[in-house]
């Protein structure tokens, strides 16, 4: 993430906290990311500087301008008119960070062979809020090379509960026992 994505991603959670929209604009960011994925040329549009700032703006305006809250609106104009509309996901991740922080909320990561039932997701989401102390948002992702049980990974620190970190473990105390 650049300087500058904090810096903008910061302010605008700056005065999304002190007007309590927080939690509207959070939400909303993500839909804009999510089309911006689904739709790069969009995003390369509103980042041409052949095309005339007011027309970029105006493209903002007609696609998100009765539909997202008016500081989000703004701010995707400010990055338009700053020809910084490509610092948008920087500026989520910022945003989303500083939620996270003021609303004691941790992001943790699941890695499996075969995606969890969503039982087992309220599960684990519960033992892990238990064990941090937090409200936890959980991302699931699979893996095919993880061949049994999971990999979790919240705030920068990783539990491997797989059966191949496992058989290393195994394997290295094996190692150690005949050198």
């Amino acid at each position: 993430m650049t300087r500058t994505a904090r810096l903008y991603g910061g302010s605008l959670y700056d005065l999304a906290a002190e007007e309590k929209v927080s939690d509207v604009i959070l939400e909303e960011m993500e839909e804009v990311r999510k089309i911006f994925r689904e739709m790069p040329e969009y995003l390369h549009l509103l980042g041409e500087p052949s095309i005339p700032k007011g027309e970029r703006t105006e493209l903002i305006e007609k696609a998100f301008g009765t539909q997202a809250e008016r500081y989000l609106v703004n701010f995707l104009k400010l990055l338009c008119d700053k020809n910084l509309i490509h610092e948008f996901a920087g500026c989520c991740e910022e945003f989303t960070r500083r939620y996270y922080a003021d609303n004691n909320i941790a992001e943790a990561s699941v890695t499996s062979a075969v995606p969890l039932t969503d039982r087992q997701m309220e599960l684990l989401k519960a033992k892990l809020e238990k064990m941090s102390g937090k409200k936890v948002k959980l991302v699931q992702k699979t893996d095919s090379s993880v061949l049994a049980g999971l990999r979790v990974e919240v705030e920068g620190t990783q539990l491997d509960g797989t059966v191949q970190s496992r058989l290393a473990g195994v394997s290295k105390k094996m190692n150690d026992i005949i050198m």
